[in-house]
C-alpha cells in the first residue's frame, strides 16, 4: 500500500501563493503518476495537475500559467506551487499516486485551501 500525506494548505488572500506538499510512504516503488486533484463543496473532484515518471506534466486550463507541479523521486514527494491564487481556487486539494503494474492507486486525506477576495 501507498500512504499519502498532504500539507501546506491554508488561508491566503487573492493574488497570494501557497505550496502544497505530498509525501508518499509504504510501497512506493513503481509509482508512475503523481497528481493533484481538488474538490469544491457540492462539486466533483477535478484534476488540477499531474506528472509522470517520464517527466511529462499536465494542467487543467484553469490553472495553466499559475500552478506548477514538481516531484522529487528521491523523497517520494510531489509539490504544487500555486501562484496568483483566486477565490475560485478555494477547495480541498488531494494528492493522488498511481502505479501501472500491478495496477494500484491511492489518495491522500486532503488539505484545505481557502482564498479570500
Amino acid at each position: 500500500q501507498v500512504y499519502l500525506v498532504e500539507s501546506g494548505g491554508g488561508l491566503v488572500q487573492a493574488g497570494g501563493s501557497l505550496r502544497l506538499s505530498c509525501v508518499a510512504t509504504g510501497s512506493t516503488s513503481g509509482i508512475n503518476v503523481f497528481a493533484w486533484y481538488r474538490q469544491r463543496p457540492g462539486e466533483q473532484r477535478e484534476l488540477v495537475a499531474s506528472t509522470s515518471s517520464g517527466g511529462s506534466t499536465n494542467y487543467a486550463d484553469s490553472v495553466k500559467g499559475r500552478f506548477t507541479i514538481s516531484r522529487d523521486n528521491a523523497r517520494n514527494s510531489v509539490y504544487l506551487q500555486m501562484n496568483s491564487l483566486k477565490p475560485e481556487d478555494t477547495a480541498a486539494y488531494y494528492c493522488y499516486a498511481k502505479k501501472d503494474w500491478p495496477p494500484y492507486s491511492s489518495w491522500g486525506q486532503g488539505t484545505q485551501v481557502t482564498v479570500s477576495s
